[in-house]
């Protein structure tokens, strides 16, 4: 069973910096796109950023826009997240999701992994 792992989360102050990293157990992911998605307690999963397979295409929701960029490593099935100029509202709960094509909707992935929290103090 194919798996991603998400790392990096933590409770970091208004302003700050975090980089979440998504390990995948398969090269398979190298040929899938990737995306990450958050959901705060009380609100829908909502898209994050995305990346192409080989890493030409790069989106970035409005929301995150400047402040965040998503980046991967095929050689290494890993994809990242850096995090600046962090806000209150940027707490959530993090996944990464893959699957063949890339979409802005969740229901569009297969694979995702369990998650990881991040929080923005004020």
């Amino acid at each position: 069973q194919a798996v991603l792992v998400e790392s990096g989360g933590g409770t970091v102050q208004a302003g700050g910096s975090l980089r979440l990293s998504c390990a995948a157990s398969e090269r398979t992911f190298s040929t899938y796109a990737m995306s990450w998605f958050r959901q705060a307690p009380g609100k829908e999963r909502e898209f994050v950023a995305a990346i192409s397979w080989n890493g030409v295409g790069i989106y970035h929701a409005d929301s995150v826009k400047g402040r965040f960029a998503i980046s991967r490593d095929n050689a290494k099935n890993a994809m990242s997240l850096q995090m600046n100029s962090l806000k209150p509202e940027d707490t959530a709960v993090y996944y990464c999701a893959a699957d063949r094509l890339m979409s802005k909707m969740p229901q569009r992935y297969a694979y995702w992994g369990q998650g990881t929290q991040v929080t923005v103090s004020s």
